[in-house]
């Protein structure tokens, strides 16, 4: 197993009391595969995905374990774990435009990354692998365009650099933070195309954090829902898209629009929003908004139990057949 998540906890610090951003949520990813951790803003996707990383604030507070490569990451020393990222496991940030230096060329922001792992490597092959991993993402014109700066780029070019950045040291592990986000459709079905040939072509694991179950279902082999800092339902990505038991991934399915929608009617929601971890409610965090609810979940959480093998639902209603 390349990555396991065990009961991993985040809390960060406030006037109230600690926040829990994340609760105890644990996953496994094998290499080669894609992980999709899909929810709402706001449910803790990429507190986990930063907590993987090492990148938390120091403030935050972490509890359980994150392994790779059956190394506890929680308590790598930080020395060590420089050494990890970038390297062994990469992440693609949000919002290109505001994750690269504006004002330097993006060749030379792909080189670092290079330098900073092998402080043997000249800075001319730095480059020259800058150029390789440009070409490697279908970047057009790799020996020219390494010179431009970031701003002289498409959106989906800027993406392409990232994702560039992402793979030039050769990771075990990929973190794919919303990477379509902002992009238009022709290009986010590009990028998608990309990645998954990337992760065929490297051996890659991906971790693909969205909100966009639409987006997910075209590159992830599982995927863990997430809702107020839980897991709330886990799966194969064909279990969830076609069996979904859980009461939220039913809404975020249903808000799919489809060819077949019709115009004149309003796209289905879900009601309300999700809560904050300063006001979590008692029970099932999803209580409020559930068309399913009854007195039972106001009270306890529940557990994420097992529905079918591999399938698991955090829903007392769960195998109910409603």
């Amino acid at each position: 197993m390349l990555l396991q998540l065990q009961n991993l906890s985040v809390e960060f610090p406030s006037a109230q009391g600690p926040l829990p951003a994340v609760r105890d949520i644990s996953l496994e990813l094998e290499a080669g595969e894609t992980l999709a951790l899909v929810g709402e803003s706001g449910s803790g996707k990429s507190v986990t995905s930063l907590a993987i990383m090492g990148l938390l604030p120091p403030q935050a507070k972490l509890s359980g374990g994150v392994l790779f490569d059956c190394s506890d990451l929680i308590s790598t020393a930080p020395a060590d774990l420089r050494k990890l990222r970038g390297a062994r496991m990469s992440m693609i940030f949000q919002e290109p435009m505001t994750a690269l230096n504006p004002v330097m060329r993006v060749g030379d922001q792909i080189a670092e990354a290079v330098l900073a792992h092998d402080r043997m490597i000249s800075r001319t092959e730095a480059r020259q692998r800058a150029v390789d991993a440009l070409r490697e993402v279908a970047i057009p014109d790799p020996e020219r365009r390494w010179r431009d700066y970031p701003h002289q780029l498409s959106g989906g070019q800027r993406q392409r650099v990232m994702i560039a950045m992402a793979i030039v040291n050769r990771p075990a592990l990929l973190i794919a933070d919303e990477p379509t986000t902002a992009l238009d459709v022709t290009v986010q079905a590009q990028i998608l195309e990309l990645l998954a040939g990337l992760r065929q072509r490297l051996g890659l694991a991906m971790l693909f954090v969205s909100h966009d179950l639409a987006v997910v279902s075209r590159v992830s082999d599982h995927v863990a829902v997430m809702y107020a800092g839980r897991i709330v339902e886990s799966g194969t990505a064909r279990e969830i898209f076609e069996q979904p038991a859980h009461p939220y991934t039913r809404g975020l399915l249903s808000s799919i629009p489809t060819l077949k929608t019709n115009r004149y009617q309003p796209l289905r929601t879900i009601e309300g929003a999700v809560p904050s971890p300063g006001s979590l409610p008692p029970g099932c965090s999803f209580a409020p908004r559930c068309p399913l609810c009854i007195p039972a979940c106001e009270s306890a959480m529940p557990e994420l139990v097992e529905i079918a093998p591999g399938h698991k639902a955090r829903c007392i209603r769960a195998t109910e057949n409603v």
